[in-house]
């Protein structure tokens, strides 16, 4: 009896794990609860209800966070140009890790030198929770995890080239992760911040450009195919 009820706990748990509240949501998402409570309400977003409780599958979310990104229209030409003042060749690294969390911390770490950055521990710990909040993989062997805060001055990014397959981000299409593009952001820049996620979202589908990306043999050949 005491294994069947640990067995219980556990799907019980897992169960748990994959359904969030919409403070949970508000959070990930970085909007109001009164936001996710509207979409909820008009059907905007992926939800049900549990008696008179809102409540939101985890993969169904993931689903319409990457659809909205992979579908915005971007103007490409402005934010490549941008794009130069977010990104240097020394925020670009070569990563050896098989787990999330160790490719995450060797990528905040980096990101952490920017001067944009005020506060670094701040900055991994937020990414970290964001993370745990609900994977930032977008598919295709990409994740871009990504946070706004008030100690960070402006939009700033760093890029995680893979070495080796990252087998737990739980990507929505199976395929591991081998890309990071991480992006940190003052508060204030939600219109930014959500063009320069859509940015790369879009961008990394072409596969040539991934295939070149996965290829180079130094962050500046990186920085100069990312740049183009």
């Amino acid at each position: 009896m005491q294994g069947k009820s640990k067995r219980l706990h556990i799907k019980e748990k897992i169960v748990e794990d994959n359904i969030l509240t919409i403070d949970e949501v508000a959070k990930y998402l970085r909007v109001s609860e009164r936001t996710v409570y509207e979409w909820a309400q008009k059907g905007e977003i992926p939800s049900g209800k549990i008696g008179t409780v809102w409540r939101f599958k985890k993969s169904e979310i993931e689903k319409w966070v990457n659809d909205r990104l992979g579908s915005s229209k971007v103007d490409v030409v402005d934010v490549s140009v941008q794009l130069k003042n977010i990104l240097s060749p020394d925020r670009i690294v070569f990563l050896n890790h098989t787990t999330k969390h160790d490719a995450l911390i060797q990528l905040t770490d980096n990101l952490a030198t920017a001067p944009q950055v005020k506060d670094a521990a701040e900055l991994q710990k937020e990414i970290l929770k964001r993370e745990s909040l609900m994977s930032t993989s977008v598919g295709r062997g990409i994740a871009i995890p990504h946070v706004r805060l008030a100690s960070v001055t402006d939009l700033v990014l760093s890029v995680g080239i893979s070495k080796v397959d990252i087998i737990d981000f739980e990507p929505v299409d199976d395929v591991p992760v081998r890309l990071l593009f991480m992006i940190a952001a003052a508060y204030n820049q939600h219109a930014y911040y959500l063009q320069t996620l859509s940015f790369f979202s879009s961008k990394m589908r072409n596969s040539e450009l991934k295939d070149s990306l996965m290829s180079v043999e130094n962050p500046l050949d990186a920085y100069n195919l990312l740049i183009k």
